[in-house]
């Protein structure tokens, strides 16, 4: 099984969701792993689809996740039901699923002596786990410099992933050995708006002061007049950005600005704040979101040794029909690079390349 098999469907009955699918797929021969994204609104009959599927194609692995919107080969499937399979055979031994909830021992693979071959894993996480951000950044350590792709569970209910069987909670997926090849890239979604400061203090979310400023003197002069005017104008448009040490392509972490306190010029941000760390502010912008795709697409062309069996796309839900249109048109942006090659994901809550957790990126991991 050279490349790996696609099916997806949208028929507002899973069965004949899954059989569309399967019928897509065909015979799936030596297939020993299966991916699978479904959307939320099939939720509930999420352990009935993992068992039909398994029962019908008589595979013993699989991994995924459930998503407000899910992703396949030229196409996004919002607010529908909706069902992605992609079916791929990998070497016996490469790869071990695991749920970080229940059994840690599983991130070392079935067979111990293959530890040292760890390579990447494949993860998604539950967004409601405080302590997400920790293992994400402790986990590619357990894998012996291994690296993360991935994303967080997207619901507006339940935030069910796939490691073999239905699972929460925690930090789930499978994980490969250096058998299994892999090229994969990260493409921003934002644009930095004004120069790299420097937070030189804060308060857990608090901004206090930039560049031994007032913080949220900073941030009006960054993002200009006609904003500072009205600040509400600015949410869900406006951001702040910690560019990651020591990447060599410009990669930052975007975060949420969450309020400001006008009397006392501090700026609230999502996330834990640490003094002395680069910060700048960026905005959304599908035309540079757009640029920053087509750039980390011909990056992956250029790198990839022969043509990809298939593919893992985790994308933002701040992406998608927001910032490229609705007619699926991020999908097709890789389809015009890499043509009709199986692939399948979902839109996360977050994002996950390295041992970070991002905002508004696109990480695409192509297998070889």
């Amino acid at each position: 099984m050279q490349n790996f098999k696609l099916g997806h469907s949208n028929q507002p009955d899973w069965q004949a969701a899954i059989d569309d699918c399967l019928d897509q797929i065909g015979e799936p021969a030596d297939a020993n792993l299966g991916f699978i994204y479904v959307t939320d609104v099939l939720a509930n009959s999420l352990g009935d689809i993992v068992r039909t599927l398994k029962d019908r194609t008589s595979l013993a692995h699989l991994v995924g996740s459930i998503g407000q919107a899910i992703l396949c080969s030229g196409h996004e499937y919002y607010e529908q039901p909706a069902i992605a399979i992609m079916l791929a055979e990998f070497p016996n031994g490469s790869f071990s699923i695991f749920n970080h909830a229940e059994d840690t021992h599983h991130l070392q693979a079935s067979d111990p002596s293959t530890m040292a071959g760890l390579r990447f894993a494949l993860v998604h996480g539950d967004p409601r786990n405080g302590q997400l951000p920790a293992l994400i950044e402790s986990l590619p350590e357990e894998l012996g410099n291994g690296y993360l792709i991935g994303g967080l569970t997207s619901s507006d209910s339940h935030y069910y992933q796939i490691a073999d069987e239905i699972v929460e909670g925690s930090l789930s997926g499978v994980v490969f050995t250096d058998q299994v090849q892999v090229v994969t890239g990260l493409s921003q979604g934002c644009s930095p708006i004004g120069p790299v400061h420097t937070l030189t203090d804060s308060d857990h979310h608090m901004a206090i002061s930039i560049d031994d400023r007032p913080a949220l003197e900073v941030f009006k002069e960054d993002i200009g007049e006609v904003l500072a005017r009205d600040i509400d104008r600015a949410a869900g448009y406006i951001f702040a950005g910690f560019p990651v040490k020591g990447s060599d392509t410009g990669d930052y972490l975007v975060r949420n600005v969450i309020g400001i306190d006008p009397e006392n010029n501090l700026l609230a941000i999502g996330d834990h704040m640490q003094n002395g760390v680069p910060i700048m502010f960026c905005r959304r912008d599908g035309k540079s979101a757009i640029e920053d795709m087509q750039r980390m697409l011909q990056s992956l062309k250029d790198r990839l040794p022969g043509p990809p069996r298939g593919g893992i796309y985790i994308s933002c839900m701040g992406r998608g029909r927001y910032l490229f249109g609705e007619d699926s048109e991020e999908m097709k942006m890789i389809s015009d690079v890499f043509g009709d090659i199986p692939l399948v994901g979902f839109y996360a809550s977050g994002e996950i390349a390295g041992h970070r957790l991002y905002g508004y990126t696109g990480v695409l991991t192509l297998f070889v």
